[in-house]
């Protein structure tokens, strides 16, 4: 089976996320993208924040790349929605190769959303698991969230992140 690089800058760097959604084979590494900036202006169907990697000169952004197999790829695109508010966009590293990540259609930016503090958690313990830079998870860690209102979610969202949790930390140990 053909494997892909799927770069992750998102909830999806919380690799227990990810495995809940797709079959992860393997972590190929962590990737400095220069001239990109994480955001959480890609509107969400829940009309939440949720994160992009915008065009930013003189920024520099952290992502993980994870092998997948190229079969689970259209169910990870439906999941992300592509069509619906992202697209599909390469990357190229000097080390990996392509890689793919999704990217936010312009038409679905607004720079005045924040995400739910559950997705910002996702994307906070991403950047923790994986060891990206201080400075960088301070800068998540930084911005502002909002209450997800429908408790159901929320308390789902939390619970899926303390379990995800409860995986990892006893192979760091």
């Amino acid at each position: 089976m053909t494997r892909l690089n799927y770069l992750a800058y998102g909830s999806n760097l919380f690799a227990p996320r990810l495995a809940a959604r797709i079959t992860i084979r393997g972590v190929a590494g962590v990737v400095a993208l220069p001239g990109y900036e994480l955001r959480f202006n890609k509107r969400g169907a829940d009309g939440s924040g949720k994160c992009n990697l915008q065009a930013c000169k003189h920024e520099l952004a952290y992502g993980v790349v994870y092998r997948i197999d190229s079969a689970d790829k259209p169910a990870l695109d439906r999941i992300e929605g592509v069509g619906h508010g992202y697209s599909v966009k390469l990357w190229r590293d000097i080390t990996l190769g392509e890689c793919f990540f999704y990217h936010a259609q312009a038409s679905a930016l607004d720079d005045a959303l924040q995400p739910f503090d559950w997705y910002h958690a996702y994307v906070l313990a991403g950047a923790r698991e994986h060891d990206l830079p201080a400075s960088y998870s301070k800068a998540i860690a930084a911005v502002a969230t909002r209450r997800d209102d429908n408790g159901a979610r929320r308390a789902e969202n939390f619970e899926r992140l303390a379990r995800g949790f409860a995986a990892i930390l006893p192979s760091q140990g």
